[in-house]
């Protein structure tokens, strides 16, 4: 599996990309390793050049900077939180698929759920600028695919994707808000 191809395929061509998604037999471990672990990187090192390196405008004028270790060990806790957050979401997909129809599968669950994220973490690249941090907001796209994915990956009934990618939504807004929450209360960095 070529990363940059299929970040670019399900960007672009989400209807078509999911049935190849679906047919991939790359299990968790290689899908964490070869995908997650290579995009993850973005946001965790636009946050820590972002951070430490350009800083932000405090109201008074001044440029405020994080320091190079609290920067450093901020980028890293990104990395680890968003590696672990979409372990988790693909255990709660994997969980609560049953209850709306569908079939539990925690390979096809972690696939959704790590696909979903491609746009998020490509956002993360606004980190650099923290003027441009509401740009964050396109990594919104993702709860679409997660939606287009959703019936294909966990053979839900379609009529009930829609209310599982909200339950879905809910849980992946509550991860990544407590992560960021943590990351700026422990190391003074904002998370994503």
């Amino acid at each position: 599996m070529n990363a940059v191809a299929r970040a670019k395929a399900i960007l672009f061509e989400p209807a078509a990309a999911w049935p190849g998604i679906e047919k991939d037999v790359g299990d968790p471990a290689f899908l964490l390793s070869r995908y997650v672990a290579v995009l993850a990187l973005i946001p965790a090192l636009s946050g820590f050049v972002g951070a430490t390196l350009i800083g932000a405008i405090a109201p008074s004028g001044a440029i405020v900077r994080a320091d190079l270790i609290d920067g450093a060990l901020g980028a890293v806790f990104s990395y680890a939180a968003s590696c672990a957050i979409v372990l988790l979401l693909g255990l709660t997909v994997n969980l609560l698929a049953p209850l709306f129809g569908g079939r539990r599968d925690f390979k096809d669950a972690f696939k959704l759920v790590v696909f979903s994220f491609t746009p998020l973490w490509l956002a993360g690249l606004f980190l650099l600028l923290p003027g441009l941090r509401f740009l964050l907001l396109t990594g919104a796209y993702g709860i679409y695919l997660f939606w287009l994915g959703a019936p294909r990956l966990t053979k839900l009934p379609e009529q009930q994707a829609l209310n599982f990618t909200v339950l879905i939504v809910i849980c992946a807004c509550g991860l990544l808000f407590a992560a960021a929450l943590m990351q700026r209360a422990l190391f003074g960095t904002p998370g994503l």
